[in-house]
């Protein structure tokens, strides 16, 4: 691992001037202290960079939690509850791993994870407003409290306008503007190892600078700053850390958090996993129970000290890999260096305007949620955008218009299980509607019909069978073929026989039966029909 040092360090560098915007942005989307997103960017370098068996990812707090964590903070109540949840969350992890579970994302369709992270990208939008606007009266930054929502005189809308902070907003339109220019190929291709995140910070920091040197009325309060504790002292420092208030085992709410934190964590983990493995130039595969491990004594250990809940994330790997990077060693110097930064430079972070993370923020999600999503969804037909929706629809139903409060805070996971019902009901219906299905209006009396049946014939497919035969007109020759079938349901096969000798005879059906198997006992016609 040594041996690529020189490739490691400067890929290490260029992944921490990614991840330090990133983390402070994914503690204020959170409604967490700034001090725990850098706390789960330490520990997601440090500590899973060595433990994982992936070369190239990179962890740490992820945006796509960024909306359990804040309804799960919300809802706790208390902040040393919710860290009960992240130790969980990572024992959790570290029993899936030892169960062998590291194939999980596996049994997800791709249509419901989309849709949750869709919903995680305009939760993210909708909460950032309010501080890219400069008028988040909570730490929570509630789109709401922009809109007199219930207010019967229309020109109170207006109202939104009145309380905007124009040096807040104005330089969250700039980092905005930086982020975009800074992605088209004449600059990014030019400078590839600086992110446009760090120059927009950078941007923000200079620009309120300037507006409180010359006493502009544009100059950011510190209210809209980043605010980190300064420890003047190594014992201050430690007490910046907080332990979990272990009570929580005992708490249904938030034993049941830090599972849902478990299951969304590992889906984006072992996603980007699999992600940054198609990017590896030497495509090494990661073994995924080992990274389970690797992630569930992360988000423990985050969750003792004080830190957010922590994935593999796509937006560092990425950088890390495009950086040149060859062994895991760039992950933990990237930890590292965050590790310094948090203790010799907090005065400098706490110059940094929230709007300038909000547009990060903002950027983020509109990856997550632009419409090219929606398009490609509905081009997959409706199996594939019936969940996406349906997903979508329940998440900001409940977490972002609180149709249904007794739930807020839990809509990703209420989300989720929506679409994988929906998703299972597609099966069922797609099910039902296979090869065999009988069209009357395409056979008439005397017709000679066949009926092939599938590889696959469970109980599910009783009433299409039922009502396939059924609706079989009189007189006609029917072939009914299992030639290539596999299985067949006891139930099914009893449908089989009472056709054959009751409802046949009766609507004078001359029937042949093929490719049936000793086992299933039913009699196989020597001279098969044929169809022309």
């Amino acid at each position: 691992m040594f041996k690529t040092l020189r490739n490691d360090l400067p890929a290490g560098l260029v992944v921490f001037l990614v991840a330090l915007p990133l983390c402070l942005g994914i503690s204020l989307a959170s409604g967490a202290p700034f001090f725990s997103g850098l706390i789960s960017g330490i520990v997601g370098g440090v500590v899973i960079g060595f433990l994982s068996n992936s070369r190239l990812s990179v962890s740490g707090p992820a945006a796509g939690l960024a909306a359990l964590v804040l309804g799960a903070i919300t809802s706790i109540g208390d902040y040393s509850l919710f860290l009960c949840a992240v130790l969980i969350a990572g024992l959790t992890q570290i029993g899936m791993s030892v169960a062998r579970l590291g194939g999980i994302a596996n049994y997800f369709p791709s249509s419901v994870i989309k849709g949750m992270l869709t919903s995680i990208g305009i939760l993210i939008i909708a909460k950032q407003i309010p501080h890219a606007a400069g008028y988040d009266r909570d730490e929570k930054g509630n789109l709401t409290e922009l809109f007199p929502f219930g207010n019967e005189d229309w020109h109170e809308l207006l109202l939104p306008f009145q309380h905007i902070d124009v040096g807040v907003f104005l330089v969250c339109l700039i980092s905005l503007a930086i982020m975009i220019v800074w992605e088209k190929p004449f600059i990014k291709n030019r400078v590839k190892f600086v992110p446009g995140a760090l120059i927009a910070v950078i941007a923000a920091i200079v620009i309120n600078e300037i507006f409180k040197a010359t006493n502009s009325p544009l100059a950011i309060v510190p209210d809209h700053l980043v605010q980190i504790k300064q420890a003047g002292s190594f014992q201050e420092f430690l007490g910046f850390f907080t332990l979990p208030n272990f009570n929580g085992f005992l708490e249904s709410k938030v034993v049941i958090t830090g599972i849902m934190i478990a299951i969304i964590a590992s889906l984006e983990t072992l996603l980007s996993i699999e992600a940054v493995d198609n990017l590896d130039p030497e495509r090494h595969v990661t073994n995924t129970n080992r990274e389970l491990f690797a992630q569930g004594v992360g988000n423990a250990v985050s969750g003792l000290i004080g830190g957010l809940p922590i994935t593999s994330v796509i937006v560092r790997s990425s950088a890390n890999v495009h950086a040149g990077a060859k062994s895991k060693l760039s992950a933990i110097f990237h930890g590292l260096l965050l590790a310094v930064t948090v203790v010799a430079i907090p005065g400098l972070l706490n110059l940094i305007p929230l709007s300038a993370l909000a547009a990060i923020l903002l950027l983020t999600g509109y990856k997550l949620c632009k419409l090219s999503v929606f398009k490609q969804m509905i081009a997959n037909g409706k199996y594939q955008y019936i969940p996406f929706f349906v997903t979508v629809a329940v998440i900001i139903g409940i977490d972002l218009l609180g149709l249904y409060k007794p739930f807020k805070g839990e809509g990703l996971l209420i989300g989720v299980v929506a679409g994988l019902i929906t998703a299972f009901g597609a099966i069922l219906h797609g099910n039902l509607k296979n090869s065999y299905y009988f069209n009357r209006s395409k056979h008439h009396e005397g017709d000679v019909v066949r009926i092939h049946l599938a590889e696959e014939v469970s109980f599910l497919n009783k009433a299409s069978i039922r009502e396939t035969l059924d609706e079989l007109p009189e007189n006609a020759t029917v072939v009914i073929d299992a030639s290539t079938t596999q299985y067949i349901d006891f139930d099914v096969l009893e449908i089989i026989k009472e056709f054959r000798d009751i409802k046949a005879p009766l609507k004078n059906i001359k029937l042949t039966l093929n490719g049936f198997k000793e086992a299933y006992k039913i009699h196989n016609d020597e001279n098969v029909v044929s169809v022309h």
